[in-house]
C-alpha cells in the first residue's frame, strides 16, 4: 500500500502535468483558428498596438536560426524533448513547491505546444503582433507567452526562496 504522503505527492504531479496540457492544448486551439482564418502574412488590425497576423518561425526565439536550411528544426525539438523530461522529473522532485511547479508547468506546456508546431507543419505558428509606431515586437504565440510567464515566475520564486533564506 503507497504512502499517504507519497500518494499527495503523485496527485500533485498529475495537477501540474494537468496543467502544462491545458496550456498545451490551448496553444493548439489558438493555432488552428489562426492557420484556418489566415494566409502566411495575413494582419487584421485589432487596436492601435496590436494585430492579429499569421508568422511562420523556422527557428526559436526572435527566429533565431531561422535561416539555418532545415536541421534547427530538428536540433529544436530535440533541445525540446530533453528539455520535458527534465521538467517532468523536477515536477516529479518538487510537486508542492506551487510557485516553483506552476512555473514549471507552464514552460512545459508551451514548449510542448511549440513542439507539436515543429513535428506537424516544420516551423512555429505565430500571431500576437504588438507593435509602437513602427516598431513591431516579433510574432509569438500563447506557448511563447506560456513559457515567458513561467520563466518570470521562476525568476520571483528563486528571489523569494532567497529572502525566505535571510
Amino acid at each position: 500500500m503507497p504512502k499517504p504522503a507519497r500518494s499527495g505527492q503523485n496527485n500533485r504531479l498529475w495537477a501540474w502535468l494537468g496543467l502544462a496540457l491545458v496550456v498545451a492544448l490551448l496553444d493548439q486551439f489558438t493555432k488552428v483558428l489562426v492557420l484556418a482564418a489566415f494566409q502566411l502574412g495575413d494582419s487584421t488590425p485589432i487596436t492601435s498596438f496590436f494585430n492579429l497576423v499569421r508568422a511562420h518561425n523556422h527557428g526559436a526565439a526572435f527566429s533565431f536560426l531561422a535561416g539555418a536550411g532545415g536541421w534547427q528544426r530538428w536540433f529544436f525539438t530535440g533541445i525540446a524533448v530533453v528539455a520535458s523530461v527534465f521538467m517532468v522529473w523536477m515536477l516529479r522532485s518538487h510537486a508542492s513547491q506551487k510557485l516553483f511547479s506552476l512555473a514549471i508547468s507552464l514552460i512545459l506546456g508551451g514548449a510542448i505546444g511549440n513542439v507539436v508546431d515543429r513535428m506537424l507543419h516544420g516551423y512555429v505558428v505565430d500571431f500576437l503582433d504588438f507593435y509602437w509606431g513602427g516598431w513591431h515586437f516579433p510574432a509569438f504565440n500563447l506557448a511563447d507567452s506560456a513559457i515567458s510567464l513561467g520563466a518570470a515566475l521562476l525568476i520571483l520564486d528563486e528571489i523569494l526562496r532567497v529572502r525566505r533564506g535571510r
